[in-house]
């Protein structure tokens, strides 16, 4: 009795499926440093716009306090810097994800092709074992019929 299908190449998709699970976890990680430095730059955005109240409020009418201003003025150029500096961490991040994607979709296609070429062999490993299985059973309603043909003569 033959035994049942074995795809040869069974490791080597199991390896190219942890490697692409690896892959999906590592683009993953990059959504979510991106999404924290996101959070980050709207943090930083709400400070500006405090820093900028204040120093409206310091300038408006009445007693004007030159050293709030100043501090004011202070804060806004280091929450700019930082600003920029996010800015600059978020377009790398943003780099970082396409090239992970482009990895996993690489890994994607290296697995789905030998998943092909598993199911291809196996689907060629049943119309195989169909064909033999009729082979076994002609030649065995073969072999009946010739012991027929013994016991009983064929009147012509």
């Amino acid at each position: 009795m033959p035994r049942g299908f074995k795809f040869r190449l069974a490791t080597l998709l199991r390896l190219r499926e942890m490697a692409r699970d690896e892959r999906r976890s590592h683009l993953a990680e990059a959504y979510r440093a991106d999404e924290l430095v996101q959070q980050r730059i709207a943090q930083v955005r709400r400070q500006l716009d405090l820093a900028a109240r204040e120093c409206r409020a310091a300038v408006g009418p009445g007693e004007v306090n030159l050293d709030r201003i100043v501090e004011a003025q202070r804060f806004e150029v280091t929450m700019r810097a930082q600003q920029r500096q996010l800015q600059q961490q978020h377009e790398a991040i943003g780099r970082e994800i396409e090239r992970r994607r482009e990895n996993l979709l690489e890994a994607n296609r290296q697995v789905r092709i030998l998943e092909q070429l598993r199911d291809h062999q196996e689907r060629r490993h049943r119309e195989q074992q169909a064909r033999r299985e009729i082979k076994q059973l002609d030649e065995v309603a073969a072999t009946r019929a010739g012991r027929r043909g013994e016991d009983e003569p064929w009147d012509a």
